[in-house]
């Protein structure tokens, strides 16, 4: 048995029939782990595994800002974005990541397809607030019958977390949200996250106390208490929102190390943070 039969064996044992990536950090800025993703996406993809990627690009808008003097600015893990830095993310985005992305997978003859929520209104959006200047949205609803028409067509949608309102403003989405957002409406049986963190830490500071497994309900107590903030707060939130609507498993991985991706899959709780209800 070589080593594809292996992983689909085990892929097979665990039911898994769609997954949803969302591809971020260090992933996207190492050639080599970027190579070793897409490898694994494909390994996957080609073993009959309905797979969808939601890439950020954090690292590259904040290039793009930096060279027009724009400083980026958070709150709890997300970006705050007026109308300039708004175009700003939809040109690195849509034009530059996506794009990118979409060719290295397509190198290796991956049927992947670039959407961003503009494509038959896949990411229908909502402001976070009704000010004017603030071009942060939430996902309303997700556009379930386009990816579906893809994915049962063995294609590979790679998607940029911009959003469309109903009056057709783009909204810039934090990439953690529109991926749970997606595991939720299609039903995905896993939703993977990668990091640059080991997962869910009990001290931030001590990669030694990973927490591999948890429940949903000790999740919502780790937040309560301070424990997890930042910008592990939306990766979290949108793992709870997936589970509590169906997703069997979210699993929050250290990106930085090579071939996580099957990894996370194949080994049980020996990579990063696996919640469950």
């Amino acid at each position: 048995m070589d080593y594809s039969d292996k992983i689909a064996s085990v892929i097979g044992e665990l039911g898994y029939k769609s997954i949803v990536v969302k591809y971020g950090g260090a992933a996207m800025k190492d050639e080599k782990l970027t190579n070793h993703m897409v490898q694994n996406l494909i390994l996957l993809h080609k073993l009959g595994l309905k797979c969808i990627v939601v890439h950020g690009g954090g690292p590259n808008i904040n290039i793009w800002l930096q060279k027009l003097d724009i400083k980026p600015i958070f709150k709890e893990g997300i970006r705050i974005t007026d109308p300039i830095t708004m175009e700003i993310v939809r040109m690195v985005l849509i034009g530059q990541v996506n794009k990118d992305l979409v060719a290295l997978l397509n190198k290796y003859h991956a049927n992947a397809v670039g959407l961003s929520g503009h494509d038959s209104n896949l990411i229908v959006a909502e402001p976070v607030d009704h000010q004017s200047d603030n071009c942060v949205g939430n996902v309303h609803s997700i556009n379930t019958e386009i990816l579906k028409l893809f994915i049962d067509n063995h294609y590979l949608p790679v998607i940029a977390p911009i959003g469309v309102s109903t009056e057709g403003r783009s909204y810039n989405i934090n990439a953690d949200l529109v991926a749970g957002a997606i595991a939720k409406y299609i039903e995905a049986d896993a939703l993977i996250m990668l990091t640059d963190t080991p997962g869910i830490l009990e001290d931030s500071n001590d990669k030694s106390t990973l927490l591999d497994n948890l429940t949903t309900s000790e999740v919502c107590n780790l937040i309560d208490t301070g424990v997890i903030y930042g910008g592990m707060l939306p990766k979290v939130r949108s793992c709870l929102n997936a589970l509590n609507n169906g997703v069997s498993v979210a699993k929050i991985i250290d990106g930085r190390i090579a071939n996580s991706l099957i990894w996370s899959l194949t080994n049980d709780n020996s990579i990063g943070t696996s919640i469950h209800n």
